[in-house]
């Protein structure tokens, strides 16, 4: 079945259809167009996606949504950026599916994926989630505009580094579940304060009709005026956490180097679970996902067999063996972004599960961005967390991370560079067997630039 109609497009978007056709997904990316795709020319300040027309049919594309008119099947609009918010709220209102949001300043796109796999187990083939992290005002009515009308849950990460940009992607998407997977100093440039980031954050609950579901986080330092904000809402507040009193609990957990052991409490019944992944932030992930679960009216059981079946995504925890000296050395791919949160929970990653066999522990880390006037301090912060895991040497990559090389002196052997080639090339000759490497950075690093290079190593093997 098709995803969409011309005549369906041309109505959701208050168009006009040159001719009959139906497609079976939707891109603005004319290197992701896939055969029988609608291709979306949006307009930007950089570039005009009209211009990629020619290469959108010559990959398959079997109609195309246009301000201006052309020589293929198409729609035309008077705004493309317009229609593609037309179009994601016409996939939502025409599916019956139970809608989950997912924001945080961590943990999102591994929440997301997770609840996913989780869900996808009760329901097959029935689940729709947001790919990669589509989750601005671009890629939260793209992820939409996918949604099939037979859907029975869709997933959708939305992120945000303004105040009220949330507050315009939940208006949007309309979740029934809303999900704050943390709150932490990210984006630190564009707020006065950590207290501030937790309000925009809370944003998403706007959006949660009355009696929707809000799940906070109950150990962060915001949970009460992210639950002040839920409630002002007329939502209904599910906490998760280890806290006493979160309602989807952590009783026990046992750290170890692949994966974490749980015993949790959900709503007064008990589940023991396995995460597939490494970490405490991982726990508290598979958390949120749980309460996700429970709300959506989704199998406790199956979700934490799917827990349990979560492996590294890349950029997020993958791991890989790479030859180095007379054996192996271990890298955990966390290059996908970074702040200081994060940074923090992927360092104590090393210093919680790496097992004491190995050889050194090993730190690639990349600059931290948007951090304002807070920058220095926030890097320099960090000094501890990479003393405390363990840290033998640490190369760090970028101007931003001047304060922390300052603050690791005759703590750390510590070298400074100022790219991911230069790292690349400082880095392989120092791997040795058995080491552990982690390598965490803002996208802008590029830092998987080097794991890239690092994972031919394993290729080649």
């Amino acid at each position: 079945m098709s995803l969409w109609t011309s005549a369906a497009i041309a109505a959701a978007c208050r168009g006009t259809a040159s001719a009959d056709f139906a497609v079976g997904g939707v891109s603005f990316d004319s290197r992701e167009v896939e055969a029988g795709d609608l291709f979306i020319a949006l307009k930007g300040e950089a570039t005009d996606g009209h211009r990629f027309i020619d290469a959108a049919l010559a990959r398959g594309a079997a109609g195309l949504l246009v301000s201006q008119p052309v020589a293929a099947p198409h729609v035309l609009v008077t705004d493309t950026t317009a229609a593609l918010d037309a179009l994601g709220a016409a996939a939502r209102d025409r599916s019956s599916a139970v809608r989950i949001g997912v924001t945080g300043s961590v943990g999102k796109t591994g929440v997301k994926e997770a609840l996913k796999a989780a869900l996808s187990r009760f329901a097959p083939d029935a689940v729709h989630a947001s790919v990669k992290s589509y989750n601005n005002h671009t890629g939260v009515p793209l992820s939409l505009a996918r949604m099939p009308a037979a859907s029975r849950f869709g997933v959708f990460e939305m992120g945000m580094n303004h105040a009220g940009e949330l507050a315009t992607l939940t208006q949007l998407v309309r979740p029934h579940i809303a999900i704050v997977t943390w709150v932490a100093s990210a984006h630190r440039e564009f707020f006065a304060t950590e207290a501030d980031i937790a309000r925009a954050k809370a944003e998403i609950f706007g959006g949660l009709p009355e009696g929707g579901t809000a799940i906070i986080p109950a150990d962060n330092p915001h949970a009460p005026l992210l639950e002040r904000a839920a409630r002002d809402a007329g939502a209904r507040v599910v906490r998760f956490g280890e806290a006493a009193d979160a309602d989807v609990r952590a009783e026990a957990v046992a750290l170890h180097p692949d994966c974490s052991c749980v015993t949790a409490r959900i709503h007064g019944e008990t589940l023991i679970f396995k995460v597939g992944m490494a970490g405490r932030h991982w726990v508290n992930n598979a958390l949120a996902v749980l309460a996700g679960v429970h709300a959506a009216g989704g199998d406790l059981a199956l979700a934490g067999l799917a827990l349990a079946d979560m492996n590294g995504l890349p950029g997020r925890g993958r791991r890989l063996r790479v030859p180095a000296g007379d054996g192996q050395a271990i890298i955990i791919d966390e290059a996908y972004n970074a702040n200081p949160a994060s940074m923090a929970a992927s360092l104590a990653v090393l210093r919680d599960v790496v097992p004491a066999r190995h050889g050194r522990r090993i730190a690639l880390l990349g600059s931290m961005k948007e951090l304002g006037a807070h920058s220095q301090a926030l890097h320099a912060g960090l000094a501890d967390d990479v003393a405390g895991a363990g840290v033998t040497l640490a190369v760090l990559v970028g101007a931003e991370m001047q304060p922390l090389a300052d603050a690791l002196k005759r703590r750390v052997d510590v070298r400074h560079v100022g790219d991911a080639d230069a790292a690349l090339a400082e880095l392989a000759p120092l791997l040795g067997a058995d080491d552990v490497l982690l390598v965490k950075g803002s996208n802008s690093m590029r830092l998987a630039r080097v794991i890239e290079a690092l994972g031919q190593m394993e290729a080649a093997a």
